[in-house]
This record gives structure tokens, sequence and C-alpha cells, in this order.
């Protein structure tokens, strides 16, 4: 038994939103109680105990498209590359980049990126991973590095013809392998997808090898409509846009996740609201890459399922609800935008579609929900409440403002200690096995 308390606490249950001094008292992997400090200490004597002197308690977050395979990135320098356009950050970095990455890559890349996350106070990923130096098992490698870190993941390797039929063909095998192996494993902690990478690298022969191969109940992670050549070779190639193409190949549906989706019209849309296909947004790797500004909040008008992610870009989803808030604004040259449609997508969307494939309620602090909690350093300057908390995290909190971050109940950093990982060996190794993968890269190895 676990109490985290003497804080205010931010439930995202309706039914009791605010305690000005609350706490949350979890058993195991559930949360079995939330009410007043005193009485749930007085109730449950002799349960471990986490003052948040004050700070705000709240659920954990949730990031519904993450990269992992990114982490080595950073910094990176790569002979020649000299990109014009989307296509050649595609296959100039990123492609690059995972065709020479190692098992040990892999790992390690888990190990730093799950880490970043539990520092800010992500306890859930849904993560798209390519590795084509090295398929196989690739998916396992990170699911140990998630067991190890105490998080929770969802996890698929991207399908693509880029590297060939046969390692296409493999990297299908190794999300077959990996869904039915999550499926099978019980804790509650792991889900598997069908990973693809996007319409304009999958010939039908792969899709239909892909959906052979899809155990029942999984769902697809794909990337639609990122750049505008993804919409023009799906137009020229099959004489129909991306979302339609996705429809008659049955790849839409609940347990699906099209990330992106900037080049969609409102046909498409219907589509997607239709067939109950969640839609993520990432704003800030869209800048990034110019590939331009989604029709978001239209998206959420409509009801399509939306939520938030981060493209590996960063793993702070505070920061990626900073910069939708924005995005959407200037876009839109309206200063009403966003205000309420990107919490809705981080808070609430996030939440809908993780549990589309984890067992216990998410993202919500109340009795039988997942006992994911974190305590943020904020000590706010103006009164805050249930009915303000959004512009309070908005304008107030980062994600490396989080001083504790509790997984299905167990303790993964308390006072910005981690306490699942060796965060000096692990970042060592990093950055030995970044050196090397670079020297490869280029030529020096």
């Amino acid at each position: 038994m676990l109490i985290v308390g003497n804080g205010r606490v931010l439930t995202r249950d309706d039914t009791n939103p605010w305690l000005a001094d609350g706490a949350v008292a979890m058993d195991g992997d559930t949360i079995r109680q939330v009410g007043e400090t005193q009485a749930l200490r007085a109730l449950y004597p002799d349960a471990a105990w986490i003052d948040a002197k004050g700070k705000v308690i709240m659920p954990a977050f949730i990031n519904t498209h993450e990269h992992i395979y990114s982490a080595f990135a950073r910094g990176m320098s790569i002979d020649g590359y000299d990109p014009k356009g989307f296509l050649d950050i595609l296959s100039g970095m990123w492609w690059t980049l995972d065709r020479n990455l190692t098992l040990d890559d892999v790992y390690l890349s888990a190990a730093a990126t799950y880490m970043d996350c539990i520092k800010d106070g992500v306890t859930t990923v849904f993560d798209h991973h390519a590795s084509f130096g090295a398929i196989r098992e690739s998916l396992f490698r990170i699911e140990s590095a998630a067991r190890k870190a105490g998080v929770r993941t969802c996890l698929c390797y991207e399908v693509s013809d880029r590297a060939g039929v046969q390692k296409a063909r493999e990297s299908v095998l190794e999300n077959e392998s990996f869904i039915r192996h999550a499926l099978s494993d019980g804790s509650g902690m792991l889900a598997g997808m069908m990973g693809l990478h996007a319409s304009f690298t999958l010939s039908d022969e792969t899709l239909d090898f892909a959906a052979a191969h899809k155990p029942d109940g999984a769902g697809y992670h794909i990337h639609v409509a990122e750049g505008i050549e993804d919409l023009h070779h799906c137009l020229k190639t099959y004489g129909k846009r991306i979302v339609d193409r996705l429809y008659d190949r049955e790849i839409l549906g609940e347990h699906t996740i099209t990330a992106h989706c900037i080049y969609v019209n409102a046909h498409e849309m219907d589509l997607l609201k239709e067939t109950d296909t969640c839609v993520v947004h990432n704003p800030e790797s869209n800048m990034g890459n110019a590939c331009g500004c989604p029709p978001t909040m239209e998206l959420v008008h409509r009801g399509v399922l939306c939520g938030l992610g981060t493209d590996g870009y960063t793993h702070d989803m505070l920061e990626s609800y900073k910069v939708a808030n924005i995005l959407h604004k200037h876009h839109l040259c309206d200063a009403t935008a966003a205000w309420g449609e990107v919490p809705q997508m981080l808070f609430s969307g996030n939440a809908r579609i993780a549990g589309r494939y984890f067992p216990k309620p998410l993202g919500v602090l109340r009795e039988g929900a997942a006992a994911d909690v974190i305590v943020v350093d904020y000590d706010p300057p103006t009164p805050m409440d249930g009915a303000n908390a959004n512009s309070h995290i908005l304008f107030g909190m980062s994600g490396r403002d989080v001083l504790t971050t509790v997984c299905a109940g167990r303790v993964l950093m308390e006072n910005r200690e981690l306490k699942t990982i060796d965060e000096e060996k692990v970042m060592a190794d990093c950055r030995r096995a970044a050196g090397k993968l670079a020297a490869r890269i280029n030529g020096r190895l």
C-alpha cells in the first residue's frame, strides 16, 4: 500500500475533480481511494508515504506517438546530409539512422527515452519503431528496457518497402510475434500493434501480407499524410486519397492510430469519424519538418478521437501542449483557437486511446484506475482549482517540474531521483554506442 498526499490533487475525474489538501491511496497497481490526506492516512496507517509538501498531485501523462529509435540522432552529424525537403530528411537522416542501428543500440535508445519519460512524468508510451539493420527481436529489446524502467508501453515495428520485400515481410513477422507475446502477457503493462510507415512506402502486396499476419484485436499504427508527397503518390499510383486507400484496405478502425493527418480533406475526416479511428497530432515535428499544420481543430470539432504525441521530437507532453496551443492560434489567425481542444486531446483523448489497449483506466485518479501518479513542483501565484487547472499547467508547468513519478504503484522517481534506472551508467553506455553509430554511418568504423 502506498499513499501520495499532502498536495493539491487534480484528479481528471468529473465527479471529484479537485482536492485542496488531498491524497491518493494505491494498492498494488490500482488506485484504492482518493480523498483528504488525514482521512486516508488514518484509514491506512501502515501504508508507505510520499509527502507532496503542498505541490500538485495529478495523473501521469500518456504519449500516443513516440519514436524511441531517434534517441541517438541528438547532436549527430551525417556527412553529405543537406536536405531540401521532407523526403530528404527521411532518407538522409531517419532512414540512414535506423538501418545502422544494432540491437544493443535499440535497447539503449529505449533506456534513454524511458528515462526521460519518467523525468517528464510520462508513464505510458506508444512507440513506433524502426531499425532496418536489426529487425528481429528489436521490439523485445525495447520491452526489456520498458520493464526495467517500470513504464507501460505499446510497441510496433514500422513496416515499409523502402528496404526491400524481404525486410518488409520480416518487419511484419516481428510485429506479429510481439503482438501475440503482448496479448498473452497479462501484466496490463504491455501491448502491441501492426506498425506501418506510410502509404507511399507500402505496396498493396505488403499491406496484404500485414493483414494476413495481424492477430485479431490488434490495430495498425501508421503515419498518414504527414508530407504532401505522400498524398501526391497515393493519387498518382492508386487514384485515390490516402484515407480512402486505408479504408479500402480495412486498415481504419477503433484500434488504429493514424499519426499526423496533415493533408486530409473533409471527406477523409468523415471516414476517420465513421470508422472511429484515432488521430494523433505531433505539433513540434510537423513544424520542425516544415510539413504544414494539420486541421486538428476541425478534426476535434467533427468528433474524431484525437490525441497528442511528440514523434520523438521531445518526451515532454507539456512542451507539446504549449506548442500545439500556439501553432493553431497562429495558423488559424484566431487567438481563441486551441484553448479547449488541445487539453482535451492531451488529458482526455490520450487516455481514451490508451484505454483501447490497456485494461485499467489511465489518465485519471479515481478508485479502480491505474496507479499512475505524479507530483509536480508547482506553487501557484494565483488561486488554482479544478476549473482553471489547465491554464496553470499551460503557463506554469513543464515536464522537468515533475518531482515524483509512480507507475502501476511502483515509485520510478522520487524527488527527482530515479529509482529503477542507473542514470549515470545508461548515459555513459549511450554516449559510447552513439559515437560508434555515428562512425559507422560516416564510414569511419
